[in-house]
């Protein structure tokens, strides 16, 4: 077993430190951001490839426009959050990353369907899915305790 004793307190992993989860709600809010400001600023070149494929098909091209931004955000978040640094490009600004519990790595599958579930949560409980990070331990949203992940400091 790999523990180690810190303040009397024994840490078994970098997970069960409570320090790796100080500032990581706010830290997690600013990565949002961050993302969602990049993810708009990749949907420009798509969005002009998908108007010029309209223009070639007549019209029917336009059709992508529907579902243009969702496809570069899960583009985006598969390539990124389920990358070996298990953090989008926000993330990595702010210093935090996505474990799961069981310590196996991210996968692409598993960040699509976080962030999937991030959105229907909001579509649901609108900003209030954000209020179980104040009684949940870790910090965790309601996304995290659905599927067993935690987002945590890399610092730490």
């Amino acid at each position: 077993m790999n523990a180690r004793v810190l303040d009397g307190e024994i840490i078994t992993t970098r997970l069960d430190d409570v320090r790796a989860y100080d500032g990581v709600r706010t830290k997690r809010i600013l990565a949002f951001v961050i993302d969602y400001i990049i993810v708009a600023l990749l949907t420009i070149p798509f969005a002009i490839l998908v108007f010029f494929l309209g223009l070639l098909t007549l019209g029917l091209g336009w059709m992508l426009f529907g579902v243009l931004v969702p496809a570069v955000a899960i583009l985006y978040i598969w390539n990124t959050l389920g990358s070996a640094d298990q953090a989008t490009s926000g993330m990595k600004m702010m210093g935090i990353r996505l474990d799961r519990l069981d310590g196996r790595p991210i996968d692409g599958l598993t960040a699509v369907v976080h962030s999937v579930l991030f959105w229907a949560g909001n579509v649901i409980l609108s900003p209030l899915v954000l209020l179980v990070t104040l009684f949940a331990d870790r910090k965790r949203t309601l996304h995290d305790l659905l599927l067993g992940t935690v987002v945590s400091r890399t610092d730490r």
